[in-house]
């Protein structure tokens, strides 16, 4: 009988989804070796000592060696054959300082980022394969619906792995399912990743029409509506996929976002409705809302598509021109169906 052979696995990120993946991959029974980036020298010191992250998910216990923690990401993408990016978007680009293109060379590169890269406009995948030359058949994306906290307490969840090449969104889905992780594969890499990105804009929509006020029956309405906005966006940007609105990875995953307590987004939403400035949003949250930053490129999309999006247009006035979100809510409440 053949040895099962040793998969090198780097992650790339030291948040709350990251730490969740560690713990994914930890409770996954096939052989591997994993290398984790962490940001902060005091976490990376503290994780080593207790295996436990004391800034995001800090019960959580976590099957790491001490000697593969790293605050350099080159050393873990180097060392890896399945790299896992897990920053948010914003940040992406300076956990990559210093690292080459051929450090990617050969290797299937994972992006588990809901957002876009808020300078340069494009999906992680499009950033790497502009960016680092790598092929579109060595980028996989992780998609949902599911949440770092119910991860962590081993709830039953699901999550979308999407890749051009099946053998590879396969590899990748064979060291995370575990006994409370099952795994879908999909060859959707653009509808996936979009779906994601524009999941928590409307996240950020419902926790802002919460925090004005507005109550469960129009929450329905303005997700029916959202879901529709998503397959117009995505099937104008990928039109050649026959995907399937309703499946986990856009419908479940939008309402996921959109309902759950544990919702970043929809708490950031929340926030505005309320009268936070976005600013001090940021501030008390402690935590990146990769809704905030989507909307403003979203909004390049829909203008160079001319598409009809009306909550994205909607979060984009009260967040970018600072309108009034009761009145900008009342009228996207005309146009709702």
């Amino acid at each position: 009988m053949m040895e099962e052979t040793e998969q090198k696995i780097g992650m790339v990120g030291s948040g709350s989804w990251a730490t969740a993946m560690i713990k994914m991959l930890g409770d996954n029974q096939k052989k591997k070796d994993v290398f984790w980036w962490i940001r902060k020298e005091e976490d990376l010191a503290y994780i080593k000592t207790y295996k436990h992250n004391p800034t995001y998910l800090s019960a959580v216990e976590l099957r790491v060696h001490p000697d593969h923690l790293f605050s350099d990401a080159r050393k873990v993408i180097q060392q890896s054959d399945i790299v896992i990016l897990n920053t948010p978007s914003a940040y992406l680009k300076d956990a990559l300082k210093g690292v080459d293109a051929s450090d990617f060379e050969g290797k299937i590169i994972v992006t588990a980022i809901k957002g876009i890269i808020p300078d340069e406009n494009l999906i992680v995948g499009e950033y790497l394969s502009k960016i680092y030359g790598i092929p579109l058949a060595n980028i996989v994306v992780i998609g949902g619906p599911c949440h770092a906290e119910e991860v962590s307490a081993e709830k039953l969840s699901y999550l979308t792995i999407a890749g051009k090449e099946s053998a590879h969104a396969e590899s990748v889905a064979s060291v995370l399912r575990n006994r409370y992780i099952n795994t879908i594969i999909s060859t959707d890499v653009f509808g996936v990743e979009y779906g994601a990105v524009l999941k928590n804009i409307y996240a950020l929509a419902g926790g802002i029409c919460h925090g004005l006020g507005f109550g469960d029956n129009f929450t329905a309405v303005l997700v029916s509506n959202a879901i529709r906005e998503m397959e117009t966006c995505v099937t104008a940007i990928d039109p050649e996929v026959d995907r399937d609105i309703n499946a986990s990875a856009y419908l479940g995953d939008l309402l996921v976002t959109a309902y759950s307590q544990f919702s970043r987004n929809r708490t950031f939403g929340h926030m505005i409705g309320k009268g936070y400035t976005v600013q001090s949003a940021q501030l008390e949250m402690n935590m990146v809302a990769e809704g905030y930053y989507a909307s403003a490129c979203i909004q390049n999309i829909i203008q160079h598509y001319e598409l009809d999006m009306p909550i994205c247009n909607m979060v984009y006035q009260i967040l970018y021109n600072k309108q009034a979100a009761n009145i900008e809510v009342k009228k996207l409440a005309t146009k709702l169906t």
